[in-house]
């Protein structure tokens, strides 16, 4: 990892334009959302698998692919890759906290990739490929925590490694940087791409919703 001195230097400006509205929710990438959304920062290795799991779930307002974790302003993709930004490709996932939970987001990224690999997700190699979570709540940092210790103790009776993951405050780690318009939904638009995400094999239990947490319960279907 590069340090703040080392990193490259960036740029004041975005060098791209960014589209308005997701490709697939119709949805505004960088807002302004319905009131009471919340924002969640995952990242599992390669963005483009990573923002197709999350733009499927219910509840999602939106997602986007970006940069985020490092030291270089409005990093490029061609930067990140060099491993002297210090970013992790990551996903926002901007959600309706009445709609469903961060603990069913955390579900799904803990499912869906390796978690127990730092700077590695399969043939992808490097500290942009890092595991890691950046909550913005109170309450997604207790989600994050208590999905932590679920999905380790699962980890643990299959006789796998611990947890590797980033697990910090996005406050302390710095701006989401937006990828360039061709990453953001990459997958619906080249549903032929690559993708290195799927089912890991384990389960990561997340216990059972009070009817007071949420309005519906029909309205929440668990992520496949």
């Amino acid at each position: 990892m590069p340090t703040a001195e080392t990193a490259l230097p960036g740029r004041q400006q975005r060098p791209f334009n960014l589209p308005e509205r997701h490709e697939v929710l119709g949805t505004p990438l960088e807002g302004p959302w319905p009131e009471g959304t919340e924002v969640m920062h995952i990242a599992m290795g390669c963005f483009w698998g990573a923002e197709r799991i999350f733009w499927q779930l219910p509840g999602v307002v939106t997602t986007a692919a970006g940069y985020m974790g490092g030291f270089t302003p409005n990093p490029t993709y061609e930067e990140t890759c060099s491993g002297m930004t210090g970013h992790t490709e990551s996903v926002l996932v901007a959600y309706d906290p009445a709609q469903t939970r961060a603990e069913e987001l955390l579900k799904a990224f803990w499912e869906n990739h390796d978690p127990t690999t730092p700077n590695r997700q399969g043939n992808d190699m490097g500290t942009q490929y890092r595991s890691a979570i950046y909550w913005t709540t109170d309450g997604q940092r207790a989600a994050v925590e208590a999905t932590a210790a679920t999905f380790g103790e699962e980890l643990a009776r299959h006789q796998l490694p611990s947890i590797a993951t980033e697990m910090r405050p996005a406050s302390e780690v710095g701006q989401f940087w937006y990828a360039e318009d061709y990453h953001q939904q990459y997958l619906h638009k080249n549903p032929g791409g690559y993708c290195n995400h799927g089912p890991n094999g384990l389960t990561c239990q997340v216990g059972i919703l009070r009817q007071d947490e949420l309005p519906a319960q029909q309205d929440i279907v668990p992520p496949r």
